[in-house]
């Protein structure tokens, strides 16, 4: 089991990182909050690890916080939800946001998210309630970055993550629209996905 991976950030989308240690590029799978949160490149880098092995899959999962990291456990210990389920769960709040939705019993906001129903909404309410208490969470904005993405497209970027997530091409290109509307063609990528995220 790998604790964590630390080295040189080569590459960086919404979606995943790709860390250079000692000439070995690891693609490393995180969440936005994780993805705000990570250095420019070229610069050195740390992130929490979660390696999911299967007979036909191999995939490392990172975060920038142990409380991700405890927030992602504890989402695939609950049956049906599975690796790429919970990082679209965590990408759309931070940790401090996402304990609140489970003490508020926030089902509308889980069943926003791909493959989430009421029944299934409900279930991780009752599975978490308790167990959330254990994640302290962070302070409000703690993973707010104002770096911008290098990309001449961000809003095709934003679109590209959020299908990667998980969700209809059409309804992200339709949610992304509203944001860049809403925010400005001088927003960030990860501004468009937060909004798409909490408008969708």
């Amino acid at each position: 089991m790998y604790e964590y991976i630390a080295g040189k950030l080569t590459n960086k989308e919404p979606t995943f990182a790709v860390i250079d240690v000692n000439g070995v590029g690891y693609q490393v799978h995180i969440p936005l909050t994780t993805f705000e949160s990570l250095p420019d490149l070229n610069e050195k880098t740390k992130l929490l690890i979660y390696h999911y092995v299967r007979e036909d899959d191999q995939r490392l999962y990172g975060f920038f916080t142990q409380e991700e990291r405890k927030l992602f456990l504890m989402l695939i210990g609950i049956s049906g939800i599975g690796p790429k389920t919970a990082m679209t769960m965590l990408s759309g709040a931070t940790p401090a946001e996402f304990k609140k939705r489970i003490v508020t019993q926030n089902v509308k906001a889980l069943t926003r998210i791909p493959g989430i129903g009421k029944k299934t909404a409900k279930r991780i309410i009752m599975e978490l309630n308790e167990k959330i208490e254990d994640i302290p969470g962070a302070a409000e904005g703690e993973f707010i970055s104002s770096s911008k993405v290098a990309t001449s497209t961000p809003n095709s970027t934003a679109i590209d993550a959020l299908v990667e997530l998980g969700y209809n091409k059409n309804k992200a290109n339709r949610a992304v629209s509203k944001a860049v509307r809403k925010l400005g063609d001088e927003a960030t990528v990860q501004d468009y996905i937060k909004y798409a995220l909490s408008n969708m």
